[in-house]
């Protein structure tokens, strides 16, 4: 390598064009071989750096998202969900509904595809550019109540309230005390029309008070939630988990 390719290294990180940077080389050599014009290798250079950007981004969304698994709705199978069309799942990944603050409640048994479902549309929204957050109700609640000693919850509950999706998955896992169902309120009320969510449960709003055990804050986080929603039940028969099981047998 030349110390002039060094020398434009240096002066490209300097103008935090970092990802040029480490592949100019490539770049130089792409040029020479293809006999790029000027103009085309400043397009080359700023679309390469522009794409690493963005998947960097992308990545960083990701992580910061905190899905147990990764999984695209280009694997989920339609064909098995009797109560969702292609036509629905189309209108779910155009995103539309995120835009508008609306909610998504996924309504199921386990195994149905409820939390497949909710990280698919997560990971599209991500790649559209929007911040993400997932979280069981188990974990949520345990954040909550410690926030205010525990620094970490107090950046993961940070990056949730700045989220453009909030997915809580498991609604109905866990009881709550008193305390706990007050902070659970307050976060709605924080999320409510400033972002979506999507929450997953085996049973329906009609049921939430068991676990809320409060009958006016289940109603106030009810008020919010379901001011703008789509509810969809997901096949009460089929557990997406036991067809796509692994087996011992051949």
């Amino acid at each position: 390598m030349t110390k002039t390719v060094q020398l434009l290294q240096e002066q490209f990180r300097h103008l935090r064009m970092t990802e040029v940077a480490n592949e100019l080389p490539v770049l130089l050599r792409n040029a020479e071989k293809m006999s790029w014009t000027y103009q085309e290798i400043l397009q080359e250079i700023l679309t390469y750096e522009l794409k690493r950007r963005e998947e960097k981004n992308v990545e960083k969304r990701l992580k910061w998202a905190r899905f147990p698994y990764y999984k695209t709705l280009n694997e989920f199978n339609i064909e098995e969900q009797a109560a969702l069309s292609t036509r629905q799942l189309n209108q779910l990944r155009e995103l539309n509904w995120l835009d508008q603050q609306y909610n998504i409640i996924l309504l199921g048994p386990p195994g149905a595809g409820k939390t497949f479902l909710a990280i698919g549309l997560g990971i599209d929204a991500i790649q559209r550019g929007y911040k993400v957050v997932f979280s069981t109700m188990g974990e949520l609640v345990q954040l909550l109540k410690t926030e205010e000693y525990i620094q970490k919850s107090k950046v993961q509950l940070k990056r949730l309230r700045e989220a453009d999706l909030v997915i809580i998955d498991d609604l109905m896992y866990m009881a709550m005390d008193q305390r706990e169902a007050n902070l659970f309120f307050y976060l709605i009320n924080h999320l409510y029309e400033q972002s979506s969510i999507i929450i997953t449960s085996n049973k329906g709003p009609e049921q939430w008070v068991e676990l809320m055990g409060d009958q006016g804050i289940t109603t106030a986080i009810l008020d919010r939630l379901l001011h703008r929603v789509e509810v969809i039940q997901l096949n009460e028969n089929d557990s997406w988990r036991l067809k796509h099981r692994s087996t011992i047998f051949n």
